[in-house]
C-alpha cells in the first residue's frame, strides 16, 4: 500500500510542474511596462549595443596608451642559470701543448637581475603623446554614441506616442461613426432619411474600423521597435505613459547656437583629438632620425656551486643611432598622409555641424508653425461634422456632407499628429546639432 502513495504522490507532482511549466510563459507574456521617455531614454543608454561597443573602444584605447607607456618604464628580468657542461677547445681555436682537448665536465650558477630604461627616446614619448589622444578621442566617440541613442530613443518613444495618438483619434472616429450610422438608420424609419444614407454612413464605419486596425497594428510595431533598441525583452507588454503633447521651447539664435556646437559636438571634438594624435604620430615618425639614450645594468651572482657564487654587476649607458632604416621614411609619408586626411575631414564637419545647425533651427521653426496651423485646422474640421451632422438631422441635406466632414477631420488629425510629431523630433535633433545632447536634452524634450 505504501508504494500506492508513492505512485500518487509523483503523478501529482508531475501534474503541478507541469501546469507551473505551462503558466510561466503565459505569465511572461502578460508582463506589462510603463515607460516614460526619460525611462526609456535611460535604459537606451544602459542596454544599447552601440553604446556598449563604444565603451569596449575606450577601453582598448587605454590598453593601447598602457603599452606605449610601458615602453618608456623600467623594464626588468630576472634569470636563473644553472648548468654543467663539457668544452671542447680545439673547437675553438684553442689547441696548447699539455692541455687536453675537452675540459669538463664543470659546473656554472648564475642569479641574475636585468635593467634597461629609456632615458631619451623621442619616437616613444611622441607615440606615448599619440596614443593618449586616441584615447580621448575614443572617449569623445563614447559620449558621441550616447548622444546619438538618446535622439534615437526620443524619435523612437515620440512615432510611438504618435502611433497611439493615432489609435486614439482613430477610436473616436469610430465612435463617432456610430453614432452618425445610427442617427442615419434613426432618420430612415422618420422617412427624413434614404437607405443611400444608411449605406453611406455604414462604409464610412467600416473605413474607421479599418483605419483603427491599422493604427492599433502600427503602434504594436512602433513598441516592438523600441523595446528592441533599448534591450526590453520583446515578450513584455510595452505602454508608453506620456501623451503626444505640445511643449513650446525658447527661441535659439543661429549666432548662439553655432558656437556652443563647435564647442560641445562630441563628434568634432573627437575628430580634433584624432588630428592631434596624427600630428604626435608624425612627430614620433620624424625622431626616429635622432639618437636615442639609454640605461642598461645587471646585478647578480655567480659561481661554480651556489655555495661560491659572488655578486658580480654591471652598468652601462647606451647610445643608439639609426644609420639605415628606410621604414622611416615610409612611417613618415603615412603620417603625413593622415594628418592631411584628417584636416580635409575636419574643415568638412565644421560646415557640416554649421548645416545641421541651420537645418534644425528651421526645422523647428517650421514645425512650431505647422503646429499651429494644423491645431486651427482640426478644429475647423471638427465644427465642420458639427454643423454638418446638425444640417442631417434636421433633414436640410443629406449625409454626403456629414461623410466628407469626417474625411475632412481624419486627415485633420493626421496633421495635427504629424506636426506634433515633427516639432518634437525638431527639437531632438537641435540638441543633438548643439552637442552636450546628455545633459541638455531634458530642458529640450520637456522633461521635468
Amino acid at each position: 500500500m505504501r508504494w500506492r502513495g508513492h505512485v500518487v504522490w509523483l503523478v501529482m507532482m508531475a501534474s503541478w510542474m507541469t501546469c507551473w511549466l505551462m503558466c510561466v510563459p503565459l505569465a511572461r507574456a502578460q508582463e506589462s511596462l510603463q515607460l516614460t521617455l526619460k525611462e526609456a531614454i535611460q535604459r537606451g543608454l544602459q542596454k544599447n549595443v552601440g553604446v556598449l561597443v563604444a565603451a569596449t573602444q575606450v577601453e582598448e584605447a587605454a590598453a593601447g596608451r598602457t603599452r606605449q607607456l610601458a615602453r618608456l618604464l623600467p623594464q626588468l628580468l630576472g634569470s636563473a642559470q644553472l648548468s654543467q657542461q663539457k668544452v671542447n677547445l680545439k673547437a675553438f681555436g684553442i689547441d696548447l701543448p699539455g692541455m687536453p682537448a675537452v675540459v669538463g665536465p664543470f659546473s656554472l650558477v648564475d642569479f641574475r637581475l636585468f635593467l634597461q630604461q629609456a632615458v631619451l627616446d623621442l619616437p616613444n614619448l611622441f607615440g606615448l603623446r599619440a596614443t593618449q589622444n586616441r584615447e580621448k578621442a575614443a572617449q569623445l566617440s563614447y559620449q558621441d554614441a550616447r548622444d546619438f541613442i538618446i535622439v534615437v530613443v526620443s524619435t523612437l518613444y515620440v512615432h510611438g506616442q504618435a502611433a497611439g495618438a493615432r489609435v486614439e483619434a482613430a477610436k473616436a472616429r469610430v465612435a463617432t461613426a456610430q453614432a452618425l450610422d445610427a442617427l442615419a438608420r434613426d432618420q430612415k424609419e422618420t422617412g427624413i432619411a434614404t437607405g443611400v444614407d444608411v449605406l453611406r454612413a455604414e462604409v464610412q464605419l467600416a473605413n474607421e474600423r479599418q483605419r483603427l486596425l491599422e493604427a492599433e497594428n502600427e503602434l504594436k510595431r512602433a513598441k516592438l521597435t523600441l523595446a528592441r533598441t533599448i534591450g526590453i525583452d520583446l515578450a513584455t507588454s510595452l505602454e508608453l505613459a506620456e501623451p503626444l503633447e505640445f511643449a513650446p521651447l525658447p527661441g535659439v539664435t543661429f549666432e548662439e547656437a553655432l558656437p556652443t556646437a563647435l564647442a560641445h559636438r562630441s563628434d568634432y571634438l573627437a575628430l580634433q583629438a584624432q588630428w592631434t594624435a596624427a600630428e604626435q604620430e608624425r612627430k614620433a615618425a620624424r625622431s626616429r632620425y635622432l639618437p636615442r639614450l639609454g640605461l642598461e645594468a645587471h646585478y647578480g651572482a655567480i659561481g661554480r656551486t651556489p655555495g661560491e657564487t659572488r655578486a658580480t654587476h654591471m652598468v652601462q649607458g647606451v647610445v643608439a643611432l639609426p644609420l639605415f632604416d628606410w621604414d622611416r621614411r615610409g612611417h613618415l609619408q603615412e603620417a603625413d598622409s593622415r594628418l592631411q586626411r584628417l584636416e580635409h575631414q575636419l574643415a568638412d564637419m565644421r560646415a557640416g555641424v554649421e548645416q545641421e545647425v541651420r537645418e534644425a533651427l528651421l526645422n523647428l521653426e517650421s514645425a512650431e508653425q505647422q503646429v499651429s496651423v494644423a491645431r486651427q485646422g482640426r478644429e475647423l474640421a471638427q465644427r465642420e461634422l458639427e454643423m454638418a451632422r446638425d444640417r442631417f438631422q434636421a433633414g436640410v441635406a443629406n449625409n454626403i456632407e456629414v461623410i466628407s466632414a469626417q474625411d475632412a477631420l481624419s486627415r485633420a488629425d493626421e496633421n495635427y499628429i504629424l506636426a506634433l510629431t515633427r516639432y518634437t523630433d525638431a527639437k531632438a535633433a537641435l540638441a543633438r546639432a548643439l552637442g552636450a545632447t546628455e545633459q541638455i536634452y531634458p530642458r529640450y524634450l520637456g522633461i521635468q
